[in-house]
Order: structure tokens, then C-alpha cells, then sequence
């Protein structure tokens, strides 16, 4: 593939603008881009090491670092000797920013991202090496959750057109892509800033009116105390929405919830779920979970712990807590890092037994799968399935019947390749 290197590192966000980097300097074969992620210290820290493997295989290439860890920290890493330039993500949308000479040492191209007012100017208009589309419709955040830097990366809450978004969706789905994904730092916050103020519901509801030809919608992280009533709908009803629903829970502690200040209490988080199940039996549950948060002790562990049986959790995100500077969590009172990963790791093993068994329910039955590279795809549970013999097309639908479940993942073989 011809155009600069993408490093990509954390949420669909990031993929989304990788994409549009890529297509805004597709002539540009010297460049690696490493495009950052902020939330947790382990996050900042493969970021280095990214760059540091990138300078090794191409010591010709010019190495640009942006994202989250560049807009924070943008000092730390215009220090490394492998970067050649640092641009925040305020900037990254700005190609003319891309086209320059290598000096000595590295420039810094960071702009105040609280003082931008719009989102996604730069939108994608093709996804090379993604099946699935992923389309901003949101960036930057108003809530100032105590253990979390994202806003300070990203800047304020603000949201996408609806005629902008309908466009782009539009084109994706000419272009020959079946599914799209909505992406944001905050989705369920969107549309407060638009003219009218519309909700992401009445935005999911203008993509499939004017977009009869997608046939898959899909939306990323959603805080669960702000899933209204038309978009639970949505969710529930609509079938060209995928079963498929993650929710930023983070922990199962009343607790902890207040001391990172969230705004969902552990009962409305458990409630909400089994509504959702409740309408949409078949709707799988994901949910980002952070382990060892300070002050939190063995019954607030558990309560968490619990959190994933109670909302079925088949898919947990889990992050170990890490302190990020500036945050008010950070000077809390902290936990050794020893229990921090103890916690962390036994979430993970109890999010994936609940998976395992989740997939074991899965065999016989037959699944609507996304092809994607590598030979497996996605069903429209998320589930991911591996193809047995041929696989179909990256991009095309094909009819799977599920004939085991190991290692993670689900295993298939085609019946009857639809599209």
C-alpha cells in the first residue's frame, strides 16, 4: 500500500483519523504517522515504543507522532531522537502540516484544543485497510471524570452536521462498505451544540432514513445514563442496528463511581442492561472496566467484579488504573501497582470465561458475518469468527454457520455467501 505508514493506538476514533490522514497524504510513502492514545501510562508508553520499532525498520522515514499522548505531552516526545515533527490533535487535519523537510531537531505543532469549536472537517473518504467505515460524529468531552486526561486532549464537546455526517455515510456506502461504525470521545453527548440540539438518536434515525442502502449500523463506547428512550428504540428494534451495545461503566463500586465522578449509580448501570436484554434477548454487552482505582479496597474490587455478571459482560475492556498528571485522581491515595495488576488480571479472567461460555451457546447457530482481512470477520454480535476453508471477500456479508468456539473466538464455515 502506496501513502504514508499509519501507527494507529486506541479507540475507533483514532482509526477514523488515521483514515483521513491517509487519504489527505496518499502521496506521502516517506511518512510514518503515529497517531497516540493518552488514557492510561501503559498507553504513552507502547506509543514510544511504536516510534522507537517505526525508526528501526525505516531509519529513512520522516516519523510524526499526534494524538492524544502528542497533545498532552507534546514536549516529551519532540524530545525523542526518532521524531522528526509533533502535531496535536487540533492540528492533524492540516496536510500542509505533513509536508516538510526534516531538520535537526523536532518542531512542535500543538494548538489550544479547547479552543476549537468544530469536529471533523477532514472526514475520511475511503478506509483501506478497515471493513467496517468509522465515522466521527462527535470529539472532545464536557465531563470531567477524576482519573481522566482525554479532555484535555481532545477539548470540549462538539458534534458532526447531521447533513455532513448523512454525506459521508453516503459515499462510504457507494465506495462498497456494508457496515459503519459512529465514533466519539463522548457519543451519547451528541448534538447539544447544534443548531436545534439534536440527539444521537434522532441522528441514528436520519442515517437509516436517508441511507436505506447501509446495511449495517453500529455505534462505539455509549455512557449508559444517557440512552434515552429513542435510543434505546433503536437499539432494540432496529435491525439494521447490530445487537451490540458497549457501555463505559468503569466500575461496579457506588463508591468509586462518585470518586470518579461519574453520573450513573451501580443499579441504574445493572438496570439499564437488563432492559436491553430484556427487548433485545440477543444483544451482547461490552463494557470498559478500570481496575485498582485509588482508595478502592477488596469489597469494592468484588462489587466490580460482580459488575460483570450482573450486566453480562462478554466483551470487558479492561485498563489497570494508572495516575495521569493534572487529574484529581492522581492525588488520591493509591494502591500498590502489584494490586493494581492482580485486579486488573482477575477482571480480565472473569470477563473472558463469561465470553467463553457466551461463544459455547453460539455453536449451531447461523451468523450474518463481516469478512474482514485475515480470515475471519465479525457477526453482528461482535463476535469474531474465523472461516473454515475459503473465506469470503473482506468487505462482503456471508451467511456462517458456527460449527465451534476456542480461544476467544468463534469458528464457521460459509453456507452462502450473500453479498
Amino acid at each position: 500500500m502506496s501513502g504514508p505508514e499509519l501507527i494507529t493506538l486506541g479507540c475507533r476514533l483514532n482509526i477514523a483519523e488515521s483514515e483521513a490522514m491517509r487519504a489527505a497524504m496518499a502521496d506521502a510513502d516517506d511518512l510514518v504517522i503515529v497517531n497516540s492514545c493518552a488514557v492510561t501510562a501503559e498507553a504513552v508508553k507502547q506509543a514510544r515504543k511504536a516510534i522507537r520499532q517505526a525508526a528501526k525498520r525505516r531509519p529513512e522515514a520522516r516519523i510524526v507522532v499526534t494524538g492524544c499522548a502528542a497533545q498532552t505531552d507534546p514536549a516529551s516526545f519532540a524530545a525523542m531522537a526518532e521524531v522528526a515533527r509533533v502535531i496535536g490533535n487540533a492540528d492533524k487535519g492540516q496536510a500542509e502540516l505533513f509536508a516538510f523537510d526534516r531538520g535537526a531537531r523536532a518542531d512542535v505543532h500543538v494548538s489550544d484544543v479547547t479552543a476549537v469549536r468544530d469536529t471533523a472537517p477532514h472526514m475520511a473518504a475511503a478506509f483501506a485497510a478497515h471493513a467496517r467505515a468509522f465515522v466521527e460524529v462527535q470529539n472532545g468531552c464536557d465531563h470531567r471524570c477524576t482519573f481522566c486526561v482525554i479532555p484535555y486532549g481532545r477539548g470540549n464537546s462538539r458534534s458532526v452536521p447531521a447533513g455532513i455526517v448523512i454525506d459521508r455515510i453516503k459515499a462510504l456506502v457507494d465506495d462498497g462498505h456494508a457496515e459503519v461504525v459512529l465514533t466519539g470521545v463522548d457519543l451519547t453527548s451528541y448534538g447539544p451544540d447544534l443548531p436545534g440540539a439534536p440527539s444521537l438518536g434522532q441522528l441514528v434515525e436520519r442515517i437509516l432514513t436517508h441511507v436505506p442502502g447501509l446495511r449495517r449500523l453500529r455505534l462505539s463506547s455509549l455512557d449508559s445514563i444517557e440512552i434515552d428512550d429513542r435510543l434505546f428504540a433503536l437499539l432494540t428494534q432496529e435491525a439494521r442496528m447490530m445487537p451490540h451495545v458497549h457501555l463505559s461503566l468503569q466500575a461496579g463500586d457506588d463508591l468509586i463511581l462518585k470518586r470518579m465522578k461519574r453520573r450513573h449509580s451501580r443499579a441504574q448501570a445493572v438496570a439499564m442492561v437488563e432492559r436491553l436484554k430484556a427487548a433485545r434477548p440477543d444483544i451482547a454487552i461490552g463494557a470498559d472496566l478500570i481496575a485498582g482505582f485509588p482508595t478502592e479496597d477488596d469489597a469494592m474490587a468484588a462489587n466490580s467484579a460482580a459488575l460483570i455478571d450482573d450486566c453480562d459482560i462478554v466483551f470487558g475492556h479492561v485498563f489497570p488504573y494508572s495516575p495521569r498528571v493534572g487529574t484529581p485522581a492522581a492525588r488520591m491515595p493509591q494502591l500498590d501497582r502489584a494490586t493494581v495488576r492482580r485486579r486488573a488480571a482477575e477482571l480480565r479472567a472473569r470477563t473472558e470465561a463469561r465470553r467463553d461460555r457466551w461463544l459455547r451457546t453460539l455453536v449451531g447457530t447461523r451468523q450474518a458475518v463481516l469478512a474482514e482481512r485475515g480470515g475471519a470477520g465479525h457477526a453482528p454480535n461482535f463476535a469474531r469468527v474465523r472461516f473454515e476453508g475459503t473465506a469470503p471477500v473482506p468487505g462482503a456479508i456471508a451467511d456462517i454457520i458456527i460449527t465451534g468456539a476456542d480461544d476467544g473466538a468463534l469458528t464457521g464455515r460459509v453456507t452462502d455467501e450473500t453479498a
